[in-house]
């Protein structure tokens, strides 16, 4: 059974910075690529930053130059620094983990809101 627990997450003031976790467990399968996305009220889910197993990173255009995906492949985990944040960046964060075969997993979303 596939599980992704997200931690991190919360209310802080424009400008600042959050970081959000995720950790992967209970697959055999190979793990591939891992994302974050966000989705906010009344909007579609969006991607907020991918991450591949060999450290290629990509980052939706609102994101750039603020936020910072990660990962440790021997932990299965993904992480994501959030800086300057602006209150259009309030929305539930989605971690994705991609296995091999296509399949795909979603942990249970964090909160995040910022106040300006």
């Amino acid at each position: 059974q596939v599980q992704l627990v997200q931690s991190g997450g919360g209310l802080v003031q424009a400008g600042g910075s959050l970081r959000l976790s995720c950790a992967a467990s209970g697959s055999r399968v190979t793990l591939n690529a891992m994302a974050w996305y966000r989705q906010a009220p009344g909007k579609q889910r969006e991607l907020v930053a991918g991450i591949t197993s060999d450290g290629k990173t990509n980052y939706g255009d609102s994101v750039k130059g603020r936020f910072t995906i990660s990962r440790d492949n021997s932990k299965n985990t993904v992480d994501l620094q959030m800086s300057s944040l602006k209150a259009e960046d309030t929305a539930v964060y989605y971690c994705k983990a991609t296995y091999s075969w296509g399949l795909t997993y979603w942990g249970q979303g964090t909160q995040v809101t910022v106040s300006s």
